[in-house]
């Protein structure tokens, strides 16, 4: 079975345009075969950029780690943040390059499995991360996170709790200063952690 966090070559490409409206920044991005998320904004991400809170604009890098089609990282990019957006999928960096492309968005997109090809520091990291991928590739990009924040940085995520948001939440506490549930829906939990 294919998943959105393998490059697949034999799926038919139905690139779909989404647009869409958070906290009044409008924006569009393209969804595709292959790619988490086709045809509309799902709603952990929603959610998760309904309830992002920033110091901006004294903090403005941010880190949007397996970016897929790249909702999180377009929004930032409208909100004035320097981005730089990550995924190992390369139809969803392709998808990525055209939405920002066309919108006039100046982002730093590119292949990374993980923080593979990651060498910088963030103000910020945020992530709807592939949960799916599996428990160690998911605390590999939330708990390595750390390593890529500057001082005083904050990680910010959606996690689904029937996938494990509680334990999650426990286990970060052993890494980051702060860690807490900032929001809840419909069984999502977005997740704010900080290092000093």
């Amino acid at each position: 079975m294919e998943h959105y966090f393998t490059n697949s070559y034999s799926l038919k490409s139905e690139i779909v345009r989404v647009d869409t409206e958070v906290n009044s920044v409008s924006y569009y991005f393209y969804t595709d075969n292959g790619v988490f998320s086709k045809g509309e904004l799902d709603f952990g991400t929603e959610l998760l950029l309904k309830t992002f809170k920033y110091t901006y604009p004294q903090e403005k890098s941010l880190l949007d780690i397996g970016c897929g089609c790249g909702p999180i990282g377009i929004y930032a990019l409208k909100l004035g943040f320097t981005v730089d957006m990550s995924d190992i999928n390369k139809r969803a960096l392709h998808l990525s390059r055209m939405a920002t492309k066309e919108q006039k968005l100046d982002a730093n997109i590119f292949e990374s499995d993980a923080y593979e090809n990651i060498n910088g520091k963030y103000d910020y990291i945020v992530s709807n991360p592939p949960i799916r991928v599996g428990k160690e590739k998911l605390y590999e990009i939330v708990m390595n996170a750390k390593d890529h924040l500057k001082s005083n940085g904050v990680l910010w995520l959606v996690v689904r709790k029937k996938q494990g948001a509680d334990s999650l939440v426990k286990d970060m506490k052993q890494v980051y200063n702060t860690v807490s549930i900032e929001n809840k829906k419909k069984g999502f939990c977005i997740i704010k952690a900080t290092i000093s």
